[in-house]
């Protein structure tokens, strides 16, 4: 189709004027639209038309690739970000458990705004007293301040050097320590339930009776972290001073080892160390730290104080009597293997089966661990396998006191003898 321009007026007036109109015949095809676009005047549109369908999608594709560029660019961002706050959170904590390996040192005044001017006191022991401190109103500890008798503070820096390096479920955690001029203090984590003595030795102990089942995962525990003192630190551990008012209990009736006023560190490829003074408390000693005829003293030592632990917790009393006549004292471990010997009920607050064969076992570890010859007494290792066993395949230890008179007469009396009275303290020499 095209526009006609220049045909005269005049023309068109004309009747027989005949204007004669050709145009070319397209080839069209099936649609209407494919017929137009072969026109001639639509060839600019169609390329033009082309060109925005192209432009078109090229922008949805780039749009679209931008659009992912951003959003993998924000993922990028938040993920990196949320990988440094985990870094930082991670360094903060180990700076927090850093310093919490590490004792705090407190001043004097500190623990006196600790302890609200020491005024609730828990106890006293033979090295001070025991106070009641918080240290934030969810923290609550205990703060041990030291007597200044203690020569030379032997006692102060055998604790703080000893515990800064011990972090064991069965061993009290040191907080802080006080060195403050001639005034020193220990700052430990605070136990509820006080010391295994108040639960085993008192005058009404049914009433403060812990169940067999109890008593046992209490001597584990114990056992266990006698164990840790002795392998698993760099330098083995030797507490020499196991005895219930240094074995503290928590909410759970977990039982912690406390009071290393006494420890002594040597090393691991070494089978006895040196002493020159006698240490421990009287009827928890093994022999040989007061007389070397025994044999040398090694961890086997510490052994031997457990098991009397052990007895002690069998027999709900101590294992000597300061009160018997004529200062004789009471031996009651012996009189415990003389019932086993005979195979006669321990009669402990026994009730049924299953804590019968408790207190056997507990009895029989324990005897395995006073044994006089330090060669015979079990390792912890070997005391914690007896303790996780039922105890039927235990065998009944060698009797420790074969050469000690006079012998028991009745199941109901026990020997009288004067313990360790012969035994003097020696110096031992590596």
């Amino acid at each position: 189709m095209y526009n006609i321009y220049g045909i005269p007026y005049s023309m068109m007036q004309e009747e027989n004027y005949v204007l004669t109109m050709s145009w070319s015949n397209p080839t069209c095809g099936s649609s209407e639209t494919e017929c137009y676009s072969s026109l001639p005047h639509t060839k600019g549109m169609h390329f033009y038309l082309d060109v925005r369908r192209k432009l078109l999608i090229t922008g949805v594709i780039l749009g679209f690739f931008l659009f992912a560029i951003a959003i993998t660019a924000l993922y990028r961002t938040c993920s990196n970000d949320k990988t440094q706050r985990e870094y930082q959170a991670r360094v903060e904590m180990f700076l927090d458990n850093y310093r919490s390996l590490n004792p705090t040192r407190y001043s004097y005044a500190d623990l006196k705004r600790i302890t609200n001017q020491f005024s609730d006191e828990l106890g006293q022991g033979a090295y001070g007293t025991v106070f009641k401190g918080k240290l934030t109103n969810e923290i609550t500890v205990a703060v041990k301040l030291l007597s200044n008798s203690i020569g030379k503070g032997e006692e102060f820096i055998n604790e703080v050097g000893t515990m800064a390096s011990i972090h064991h479920v069965n061993v009290v955690r040191l907080i802080g320590f006080c060195a403050d001029g001639f005034r020193r203090a220990l700052v430990y984590e605070y136990l509820p339930n006080d010391s295994l003595q108040k639960f085993i030795s008192s005058a009404d102990s049914r009433n403060h009776f812990l169940g067999w089942e109890r008593l046992n995962r209490v001597a584990l525990g114990i056992a266990k972290g006698i164990e840790y003192l002795h392998q698993g630190c760099d330098q083995r551990i030797l507490h020499f001073d196991i005895k219930p008012q240094n074995i503290l209990l928590d909410n759970e009736f977990n039982p912690k080892i406390a009071d290393f006023g006494m420890a002594k560190l040597c090393s691991k490829d070494k089978s006895a160390i040196s002493m020159t003074t006698a240490r421990g408390t009287v009827g928890y000693i093994a022999p040989e730290v007061f007389s070397r005829n025994f044999g040398n003293v090694s961890y086997k030592s510490d052994v031997y104080s457990f098991g009397m632990l052990v007895l002690e917790m069998v027999g709900g009393r101590k294992n000597v009597d300061d009160t018997a006549e004529n200062g004789d004292q009471i031996y009651f471990p012996e009189w415990i293997y003389n019932l086993l010997e005979k195979e006669e009920d321990l009669r402990f607050h026994i009730d049924g089966e299953e804590d019968a064969k408790i207190a056997k076992k507990l009895a029989i570890v324990g005897l395995w661990c006073i044994q006089w010859n330090p060669a015979e007494r079990p390792s912890m290792k070997t005391v914690v396998q007896m303790l996780e066993g039922e105890g039927e395949n235990l065998t009944k230890p060698p009797d420790p006191f074969s050469s000690s008179v006079p012998k028991r007469t009745s199941a109901g009396r026990m020997p009288a003898r004067r313990l360790h009275q012969e035994l003097a303290a020696i110096s031992e020499i590596e």
